[in-house]
Protein backbone atom coordinates (compact mmCIF):
# COMPACT_ATOMS: atom_id res chain seq x y z
CA UNK A 1 0.00 0.00 0.00
CA UNK A 2 2.80 2.43 0.93
CA UNK A 3 6.10 2.47 -0.90
CA UNK A 4 9.29 4.55 -0.81
CA UNK A 5 10.02 6.35 -4.06
CA UNK A 6 13.27 8.12 -4.92
CA UNK A 7 12.91 11.57 -6.51
CA UNK A 8 15.48 14.10 -7.73
CA UNK A 9 14.28 17.71 -7.80
CA UNK A 10 15.34 21.34 -7.51
CA UNK A 11 14.34 22.94 -4.21
CA UNK A 12 14.15 26.73 -3.92
CA UNK A 13 14.65 28.20 -0.46
CA UNK A 14 13.17 31.68 0.03
CA UNK A 15 15.09 34.34 2.01
CA UNK A 16 12.45 34.04 4.76
CA UNK A 17 13.73 30.50 5.45
CA UNK A 18 17.39 31.51 5.83
CA UNK A 19 16.90 31.67 9.62
CA UNK A 20 16.28 27.89 9.63
CA UNK A 21 19.01 25.28 9.49
CA UNK A 22 19.56 24.25 5.87
CA UNK A 23 18.31 20.64 6.25
CA UNK A 24 15.14 21.87 8.01
CA UNK A 25 14.47 24.44 5.27
CA UNK A 26 14.94 21.77 2.57
CA UNK A 27 12.63 19.31 4.38
CA UNK A 28 9.94 21.98 4.83
CA UNK A 29 10.07 22.93 1.15
CA UNK A 30 9.86 19.29 -0.01
CA UNK A 31 6.87 18.60 2.26
CA UNK A 32 5.14 21.81 1.12
CA UNK A 33 5.62 20.83 -2.54
CA UNK A 34 4.76 17.11 -2.37
CA UNK A 35 2.83 16.19 0.80
CA UNK A 36 -0.82 15.26 0.12
CA UNK A 37 -0.43 15.76 -3.63
CA UNK A 38 -0.70 13.31 -6.51
CA UNK A 39 2.33 13.08 -8.80
CA UNK A 40 1.59 11.50 -12.18
CA UNK A 41 2.76 7.87 -12.45
CA UNK A 42 4.14 7.98 -8.89
CA UNK A 43 1.05 8.13 -6.65
CA UNK A 44 -0.30 10.09 -3.69
CA UNK A 45 2.70 11.53 -1.84
CA UNK A 46 2.33 11.35 1.94
CA UNK A 47 5.51 12.82 3.43
CA UNK A 48 9.29 13.00 3.16
CA UNK A 49 11.13 9.89 4.39
CA UNK A 50 14.76 10.96 4.13
CA UNK A 51 17.21 13.07 2.14
CA UNK A 52 19.88 11.11 0.25
CA UNK A 53 21.98 13.91 -1.28
CA UNK A 54 22.04 17.71 -1.66
CA UNK A 55 24.14 19.99 -3.81
CA UNK A 56 25.65 23.29 -2.76
CA UNK A 57 23.09 26.10 -2.77
CA UNK A 58 23.31 28.67 -5.56
CA UNK A 59 21.69 32.08 -5.14
CA UNK A 60 19.46 33.00 -8.06
CA UNK A 61 20.02 36.35 -9.71
CA UNK A 62 17.38 38.96 -8.89
CA UNK A 63 15.13 36.99 -6.53
CA UNK A 64 17.54 35.95 -3.75
CA UNK A 65 16.23 32.34 -3.78
CA UNK A 66 18.76 29.61 -3.00
CA UNK A 67 18.54 26.74 -5.51
CA UNK A 68 19.52 23.30 -4.20
CA UNK A 69 19.45 20.04 -6.17
CA UNK A 70 18.16 17.30 -3.88
CA UNK A 71 17.70 13.53 -4.05
CA UNK A 72 15.24 12.22 -1.49
CA UNK A 73 12.86 9.38 -0.74
CA UNK A 74 9.18 10.02 -0.14
CA UNK A 75 6.39 7.82 1.26
CA UNK A 76 3.81 7.20 -1.50
CA UNK A 77 0.36 5.60 -1.49
CA UNK A 78 0.17 3.43 -4.60
CA UNK A 79 -1.28 -0.05 -4.07
CA UNK A 80 -0.35 -2.76 -6.54
CA UNK A 81 -2.90 -4.67 -8.65
CA UNK A 82 -4.40 -7.52 -6.67
CA UNK A 83 -3.67 -5.92 -3.28
CA UNK A 84 -6.54 -6.23 -0.80
CA UNK A 85 -7.47 -3.01 1.01
CA UNK A 86 -10.13 -1.91 3.47
CA UNK A 87 -12.23 1.20 2.87
CA UNK A 88 -15.56 2.73 3.82
CA UNK A 89 -18.64 2.98 1.56
CA UNK A 90 -19.29 6.66 0.83
CA UNK A 91 -21.89 6.70 -1.94
CA UNK A 92 -23.81 4.29 -4.19
CA UNK A 93 -25.42 4.53 -7.60
CA UNK A 94 -26.60 2.10 -10.31
CA UNK A 95 -23.08 2.35 -11.82
CA UNK A 96 -21.38 1.05 -8.65
CA UNK A 97 -20.05 2.00 -5.23
CA UNK A 98 -17.68 4.82 -4.25
CA UNK A 99 -15.25 4.04 -1.43
CA UNK A 100 -12.82 6.09 0.67
CA UNK A 101 -10.06 5.49 3.17
CA UNK A 102 -9.16 7.99 5.90
CA UNK A 103 -6.85 9.83 3.47
CA UNK A 104 -7.89 8.83 -0.09
CA UNK A 105 -11.37 9.32 -1.59
CA UNK A 106 -11.10 8.23 -5.22
CA UNK A 107 -11.90 4.49 -5.18
CA UNK A 108 -14.68 3.06 -7.34
CA UNK A 109 -16.13 -0.45 -7.55
CA UNK A 110 -18.24 -0.85 -10.75
CA UNK A 111 -21.41 -2.92 -10.55
CA UNK A 112 -19.81 -5.61 -12.70
CA UNK A 113 -17.24 -6.20 -9.92
CA UNK A 114 -19.80 -6.78 -7.16
CA UNK A 115 -20.61 -10.35 -6.01
CA UNK A 116 -22.91 -12.41 -8.29
CA UNK A 117 -26.52 -11.84 -7.26
CA UNK A 118 -26.04 -8.16 -6.35
CA UNK A 119 -28.94 -5.85 -7.20
CA UNK A 120 -29.43 -2.10 -6.90
CA UNK A 121 -32.43 -1.00 -4.83
CA UNK A 122 -33.49 2.44 -6.17
CA UNK A 123 -35.87 3.09 -3.27
CA UNK A 124 -33.05 2.63 -0.72
CA UNK A 125 -30.31 3.91 -3.08
CA UNK A 126 -28.02 1.03 -2.16
CA UNK A 127 -26.76 -2.32 -3.39
CA UNK A 128 -28.02 -5.63 -1.99
CA UNK A 129 -26.38 -9.04 -2.27
CA UNK A 130 -28.94 -11.84 -2.47
CA UNK A 131 -27.39 -15.26 -1.89
CA UNK A 132 -29.85 -18.16 -1.67
CA UNK A 133 -32.17 -17.22 1.23
CA UNK A 134 -29.94 -14.46 2.63
CA UNK A 135 -30.20 -10.74 1.85
CA UNK A 136 -27.15 -8.65 2.78
CA UNK A 137 -26.89 -4.88 2.36
CA UNK A 138 -23.99 -2.67 1.30
CA UNK A 139 -24.79 0.06 3.86
CA UNK A 140 -23.17 3.49 3.61
CA UNK A 141 -20.30 4.08 6.08
CA UNK A 142 -19.77 0.29 6.33
CA UNK A 143 -16.19 -1.02 6.13
CA UNK A 144 -15.52 -3.27 3.13
CA UNK A 145 -12.63 -5.26 1.71
CA UNK A 146 -11.80 -5.04 -1.98
CA UNK A 147 -8.89 -5.83 -4.21
CA UNK A 148 -7.35 -3.37 -6.65
CA UNK A 149 -7.88 -4.25 -10.32
CA UNK A 150 -6.82 -1.01 -12.06
CA UNK A 151 -5.53 2.51 -11.59
CA UNK A 152 -6.28 5.58 -13.70
CA UNK A 153 -4.19 8.72 -14.19
CA UNK A 154 -5.85 11.92 -15.43
CA UNK A 155 -3.98 15.00 -16.59
CA UNK A 156 -4.96 18.04 -14.53
CA UNK A 157 -3.93 20.78 -16.93
CA UNK A 158 -6.57 23.53 -17.05
CA UNK A 159 -9.12 23.36 -19.86
CA UNK A 160 -9.55 26.19 -22.36
CA UNK A 161 -12.42 28.61 -21.64
CA UNK A 162 -15.51 28.04 -23.75
CA UNK A 163 -16.20 30.82 -26.23
CA UNK A 164 -19.49 32.69 -25.75
CA UNK A 165 -22.06 31.45 -28.24
CA UNK A 166 -23.60 34.89 -28.82
CA UNK A 167 -21.86 38.26 -28.85
CA UNK A 168 -22.68 40.26 -25.77
CA UNK A 169 -23.61 37.19 -23.74
CA UNK A 170 -22.60 37.06 -20.10
CA UNK A 171 -19.26 35.54 -19.23
CA UNK A 172 -19.40 31.79 -19.52
CA UNK A 173 -17.83 29.87 -16.63
CA UNK A 174 -14.43 28.33 -17.16
CA UNK A 175 -14.82 24.53 -17.42
CA UNK A 176 -13.36 22.60 -14.51
CA UNK A 177 -11.51 19.30 -14.85
CA UNK A 178 -13.69 17.13 -12.60
CA UNK A 179 -11.77 13.87 -13.01
CA UNK A 180 -9.48 13.06 -10.10
CA UNK A 181 -5.74 12.96 -10.85
CA UNK A 182 -5.44 9.40 -9.50
CA UNK A 183 -8.26 6.87 -9.17
CA UNK A 184 -8.38 3.23 -8.13
CA UNK A 185 -10.84 0.69 -9.50
CA UNK A 186 -11.62 -2.22 -7.19
CA UNK A 187 -13.50 -5.49 -7.08
CA UNK A 188 -15.58 -7.02 -4.28
CA UNK A 189 -16.26 -10.21 -6.22
CA UNK A 190 -14.55 -13.03 -4.36
CA UNK A 191 -14.42 -14.87 -1.04
CA UNK A 192 -13.66 -12.65 1.95
CA UNK A 193 -14.40 -9.47 0.00
CA UNK A 194 -17.33 -7.11 0.53
CA UNK A 195 -18.65 -5.90 3.87
CA UNK A 196 -16.37 -6.93 6.72
CA UNK A 197 -19.39 -7.75 8.92
CA UNK A 198 -20.38 -10.56 6.52
CA UNK A 199 -17.21 -12.50 7.24
CA UNK A 200 -16.96 -12.13 11.02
Amino acid sequence: MFILTKIADLVQIAPDDFRKQSHVAIEDNINAKYANKVVQKIGLCICLWDILWTSEGLIGQGDGMVNVNVEFRIVVFRPFKGEVLAARIMDQSPEGINLATDFFDDIFVPWTELPDGSEFEPAENLWVWKDEDQVMYFDNNEMVRFHVIAEEWHDQTPLKPVEAAVDGAEDTPVPVNTRPPYRLTGSMSGPGLGCCLWWE
